[in-house]
């Protein structure tokens, strides 16, 4: 279990000062977050709370998605307001840690008033890691409420926590010519209003520089010892290899302080995979369940028009799956090794917080 973070001193989260140096999700007034690290296998997942309820959005991308709670949040639908988000490891099952988000919610007084008692709502998503150590191991109710005890206004670690402690990249060439994924976030202030995104990347593509183009993690050479480029190897001809359908994923909560109605938040869900196409590449295939989901809490006290919002959104996002795999570390699971970026790129800043 993850207990790099302090407990909260208070369900609500004071404002932050427009210049807030922390560069993470945490940055966005009325946001907790906390991961739960599963110290049995590289597995775990991630909570995203908001204490006064926010607007929800998603959209979702890739063809073989694990979700719940996702209807609820289309724009025609009824409920408005969401309680928390919750990104796990463990493939579907991993949604049952979701029930622990439910229960902790509860406990605290928060969720959905209803004449016979709160239902705190909780959308979800998860992404498939059981091919890095012991699979009968995934995140379970006690999972999802160890990650809610832990959440705070602390900047949530990078790399390898949380739903990203199992997280690989690039697998189009097998499995064994994979590198570690992770877990990254990332946040931009604009005339007082924050713009911030969490990503755990386990993505069956490449990590890609927005900047440059660089790859900077993804499928390797065959003797492992430099990257590949799947880009351009498939575009030259080169067949990827077979993959178990749905055994990859990018999840992703985008979070902003200003105001959004339920149609905002869909659209700012929808050009945050911008983010992931900058980012990542290939993305949105037909073995990720690419998912983004999209919170307002309407704490500022300043607004921004939605270009300003959705450029930052994705801006954000790219951002976070950078850092993701840049702060990510080399894993050894019985007897498979996973290098990371900062192996390829000793010389790289470390990303980790």
């Amino acid at each position: 279990m993850d207990n790099s973070q302090a407990m909260p001193s208070s369900l609500s989260p004071p404002d932050r000062p427009a210049n807030s140096p922390n560069d993470g999700i945490t940055d966005v007034r009325g946001i907790l977050a906390g991961h739960f690290t599963d110290p049995r296998r590289p597995t775990g997942c991630t909570v995203l709370i908001a204490p006064d309820g926010a607007v929800g959005g998603v959209d979702v991308r890739g063809a073989a998605p694990g979700t719940r709670e996702t209807d609820l949040l289309h724009p025609s639908n009824l409920v408005d307001r969401v309680h928390a988000v919750l990104l796990a490891g463990g493939s579907a099952w991993g949604l049952d840690a979701a029930s622990g988000v439910m229960r902790w919610l509860e406990e605290q007084g928060i969720g959905l008033a209803l004449p016979y008692g709160l239902v705190p709502i909780v959308p979800a998503a998860v992404l498939f890691d059981l091919a890095v150590g012991d699979h009968r191991i995934r995140p379970d109710a006690r999972a999802g409420y160890a990650a809610c005890v832990a959440a705070s206004r602390l900047r949530p670690a990078d790399g390898n926590f949380g739903a990203g402690a199992g997280a690989l990249v690039g697998k189009l060439m097998g499995m064994d010519k994979a590198m570690k994924g992770g877990i990254g976030s990332a946040s931009i202030t604009l005339d007082g209003v924050t713009v911030g995104a969490i990503v755990a990347c386990n993505a069956v593509g490449d990590v890609v520089d927005p900047d440059s183009g660089r790859v900077l993690a993804g499928a390797r050479s065959e003797d492992g010892a430099s990257l590949r480029d799947i880009r351009s190897a498939i575009l030259s001809g080169t067949l990827p290899k077979p993959l178990i359908a749905g055994s990859n994923t990018t999840l992703a909560i985008v979070a902003t302080d200003a105001t959004l109605n339920k149609a905002q938040a869909h659209r700012i869900a929808q050009v945050a995979h911008d983010g992931l196409a900058r980012s990542i590449n290939p993305v949105h295939t037909m073995s990720d369940g690419d998912t983004v989901f999209a919170l307002g809490t309407g704490k500022s006290a300043h607004t921004l028009g939605m270009l300003q919002l959705a450029t930052l959104a994705a801006e954000v996002t790219a951002r976070a799956v950078v850092r993701a795999v840049r702060a990510a570390r080399a894993i050894r699971v019985e007897g498979q090794h996973w290098p990371a970026a900062c192996d390829f790129a000793p010389g790289e800043p470390d990303q980790s917080p």
